[in-house]
């Protein structure tokens, strides 16, 4: 997730512009999401885990990806016995700190998203970001940065939610396009659909122009990841748009992505973040939760997204029909 996606609010629906992956225009917003579901205990019969933990809050955005990710963390932390609330915020800044206070014990985030968050909240708006393309680089600068505010971080998922860049099938296969390099060796001016924040952004226009020598002759402003982005590929109005790398719909819309394959977006992994005092009178959550994330790929991602957002499903009962299949239930 990038720095737009830092500043706006990441969706694989309807993002910000983070996103993905991660962040926000840091507003405080305490509402509950539509998907929360009431605290329920484990003795109710409904956990399968032996012995009743305690209480447990699961906080993070509200979106459809972090809908079904809090889903499934509320779940296997229930089957372990812990009762479990969970509650969703619009913003970045709201759970972070109610994280850092233990208001909040646990939250599914994004790497990049995280690193570049509590960097600018320790070193000002400024601060150029720390977070790169390799998740272990940038875990290495999210640690003692996450540290600081008495939060711990678990282990990276291999899924990944970035911003990424998009093309019509036909157009790919007309001029055999895979990757944003093969693109910029068209040599031809290209319009890009994108959030107005693109322009100057070495993860957007800055990228695309100086690292792959693509030639945007123009940003037609329309929004991360939106239905009218989309139909401004499909109606040749513009040759290039911005998603995520989990946006479940392209396939039914005749779109694909274009791989990043000189890394301009910085790593978007999927990582929890726990509350450091919570975490280490109750270790066995690590446990827990690493699982989870050692199951998650990114087409995992796309396909539950697909299911809250193309099928209507409940992201819960997305989250827990993922659980069983992969024996996590």
């Amino acid at each position: 997730m990038t720095f737009g996606r830092l500043t706006v609010a990441l969706s694989t629906a309807a993002l910000l512009t983070l996103t993905a992956c991660g962040g926000d225009p840091l507003e405080e917003d305490s509402t509950d999401s539509d998907a929360d579901t009431s605290s329920q205990s484990s003795e109710s019969g409904d956990s399968g885990g032996d012995d009743e933990n305690g209480a447990l809050t699961v906080g993070g955005q509200n979106f459809t990806e972090m809908q079904v990710m809090a889903a499934m963390y509320e779940q296997v932390l229930e089957q372990g016995g812990y009762d479990v609330t969970t509650k969703l915020v619009t913003t970045r800044d709201v759970y972070v700190d109610e994280l850092s206070k233990g208001n909040v014990d646990v939250v599914p985030d994004y790497l990049a998203g995280m690193t570049d968050y509590l960097n600018i909240l320790k070193n000002g708006e400024d601060a150029p970001p720390v977070s790169t393309n390799d998740p272990d680089e940038t875990l290495a600068a999210l640690e003692p940065l996450a540290e600081e505010q008495g939060i711990s971080m678990l282990q990276p998922s291999q899924a990944t939610d970035q911003n990424a860049f998009i093309v019509t099938k036909e157009y790919a296969e007309e001029n055999d396009l895979q990757t944003l390099s093969d693109l910029g060796a068209l040599d031809e001016p290209i319009k890009l659909a994108a959030p107005p924040d693109c322009e100057g952004r070495s993860d957007c226009e800055k990228g695309l122009t100086e690292v792959y020598d693509i030639e945007i002759s123009e940003i037609v402003p329309l929004d991360f990841a939106s239905a009218q982005m989309k139909d401004a590929l499909k109606t040749g109005e513009v040759q290039l748009g911005e998603t995520g790398t989990t946006d479940g719909s392209l396939d039914s819309l005749g779109l694909v992505l274009l791989e990043d394959d000189k890394g301009i977006q910085p790593a978007q992994n999927l990582i929890p973040a726990v509350n450091s005092d919570f975490l280490d009178e109750n270790p066995e959550v690590a446990d827990v939760l690493n699982e989870l994330s050692s199951t998650l790929t990114t087409e995992d991602l796309a396909d539950l997204n697909a299911q809250v957002d193309l099928e209507r499903q409940q992201p819960e009962d997305v989250a827990a029909a993922y659980l069983e299949e992969k024996g996590l239930s």
